[in-house]
């Protein structure tokens, strides 16, 4: 699918740009058409073969994207990955997760890295005729692949939050199914966007092909920032901010925010884990924007739950929506693979066309993770009385006070709302007499008067029981993020059991 909407698109679209580098130049949808022909025959040359797990260790670029286009040309699987991550981290990757056959990398990505596979270098470019430069053959084409709906094209690994990263496989089908779900499978006029993610991230390994579809053209950003994001936003008149609930607030705090033109902005969408609803607010006004929440997760192809625009302000602040058209969502009992009634916690499990086929030569966690036709996600959450899923945090992220079950997003969706919060994350500190208790980990929206612990309580009680509120306080200007941009909680926990002088 991916192969032949390259094609198809470059006739389509022929001259509009596909991708902008950071740089400000540009290739179009014709030239992408003809660079990844000419960079599948290189790499042919060099020995890559239909059927084989190429490693790409190239940062997000035009690059990137044009080696994944040439290999899916090929039939070739691609494992991206994150150049956020260090050398020890993407080694495992490569070696043990995705056991790839070859690797495609930049000088700096394989620096440090004990691959034990054939490496094939590659420089990135400095415009459109230096992209992929030594390992193109001009003006050759690879043979057309017959058509295969389960012929693999991507393996994505998973933010390992919760471990090792494991790598959701994605065939043609399924991605011609995310492009179904996504777009309606039209071709249309897409608007310019900004790349928000790593390119090895689900949103554009999974969704690239639907953005081609309908003549999207990406502004490719490698380390994102909240100036590179709002200057490609006013300079190209974009339709729309994206991103994580982080970002969106990296960037309403950024301190020129005020001088950009976001007159063209009609929509903020943000992915991920649910918004805090102080971002959510801020945002819709200083944007001057309507706000739509999406909810999902890599396995299920990055498609999931969103919110309407125009969503009662309870289901727009505090829930993660209801499902896209094609996706069915339940909430679980994880020990008896059995629904549970609304109101009631349990795991969020999908079911669509969209999901992945399974973890890449990992049929343990694949058994595990894909049951009686669902996808057990690991996130913890609940349905409400209108059909709203609402989210707890990841399985185990709550923790046990006393007799009570807490769940963090509790305080963190009161505390956030309080005019001294910029941004909260709360983590359990273990506990000699509770076994946990809270910890509200903040950053203040002034340095020099941040909030204090009785004044967050305070605050809190009025909206929630008074054991959902943390009992210590942390104050850090920034909270360390995943590859993925979520709050690294693990981290935050791990400083907590130090704390508490814990082994």
């Amino acid at each position: 699918m991916w192969a032949e909407t390259i094609r198809a698109s470059g006739k389509r679209f022929s001259d509009r740009p596909a991708l902008v580098a950071e740089e400000s130049w540009s290739v179009s949808f014709a030239q992408f058409d003809r660079l990844t022909d000419e960079v599948a025959v290189g790499l042919t040359r060099r020995g890559i073969a239909h059927g084989q797990v190429v490693a790409l260790l190239v940062p997000s670029s035009v690059d990137y994207i044009v080696l994944y286009g040439a290999l899916a040309k090929l039939g070739a699987i691609t494992a991206g990955v994150s150049s956020r991550l260090p050398a020890p981290e993407r080694a495992v990757l490569v070696n043990e997760v995705a056991q790839a056959d070859r690797a495609v990398a930049t000088a700096a990505m394989a620096d440090g890295m004990s691959l034990g596979i054939d490496v094939i270098e590659v420089a990135l470019a400095d415009g459109p005729r230096s992209v992929c430069a030594d390992l193109r053959v001009r003006d050759e084409a690879p043979p057309l692949l017959p058509p295969d709906g389960d012929r693999p094209v991507a393996v994505v690994f998973t933010s390992g939050t919760t471990g090792v990263p494991k790598g959701a496989t994605f065939t043609d089908r399924i991605l011609a199914d995310i492009a179904i779900v996504d777009t309606g499978n039209g071709w249309g006029e897409g608007g310019p966007i900004t790349s928000n993610t790593q390119m090895a991230h689900i949103g554009v390994m999974g969704k690239i092909p639907a953005q081609f579809a309908v003549g999207t053209t990406l502004h490719v950003i490698d380390k994102w920032s909240a100036t590179a994001v709002l200057d490609a936003v006013s300079r190209y008149r974009m339709p729309a901010v994206g991103g994580v609930a982080p970002q969106i607030a990296l960037m309403l705090r950024h301190p020129d925010f005020d001088q950009y033109d976001f007159s063209s902005v009609k929509l903020v969408v943000t992915g991920g884990a649910p918004s805090p609803p102080n971002v959510i607010e801020e945002a819709r006004q200083r944007f001057e924007a309507d706000w739509t929440q999406r909810y999902a997760c890599t396995e299920v192809g990055g498609i999931g739950t969103f919110t309407w625009i125009d969503a009662p302000m309870e289901e727009m602040l505090y829930t993660v929506g209801r499902p896209r058209p094609g996706i069915k969502v339940e909430v679980r009992d994880p020990d008896s693979d059995q629904a549970v009634p609304a109101g009631t916690v349990g795991e969020v499990c999908f079911q669509s066309r969209t999901v992945m086929a399974g973890y890449w030569r990992n049929p343990e966690a694949t058994a595990e993770a894909l049951r009686g036709g669902w996808l057990y996600t690991g996130d913890q959450g609940w349905t409400d009385d209108t059909g709203c899923l609402r989210l707890v945090g990841r399985r185990g992220e709550g923790f046990h006070r006393g007799g009570y079950v807490v769940f963090p997003v509790d305080a963190e969706k009161v505390l956030a709302w309080h005019p001294k919060v910029a941004g909260v994350c709360v983590v359990p500190r273990p506990d000699e007499v509770m076994g946990a208790v809270g910890v509200a980990v903040v950053i203040p929206t002034d340095p020099n008067d941040p909030p204090t612990l009785e004044e967050l309580r305070a605050f809190g009680k009025e909206h929630i029981a008074d054991y959902k509120l943390p009992e210590h306080l942390r104050l850090t200007n920034a909270f360390p993020l995943t590859p993925m941009s979520k709050v690294d909680r693990k981290t935050l926990e791990l400083s907590e059991v130090e704390e508490a002088g814990q082994p």
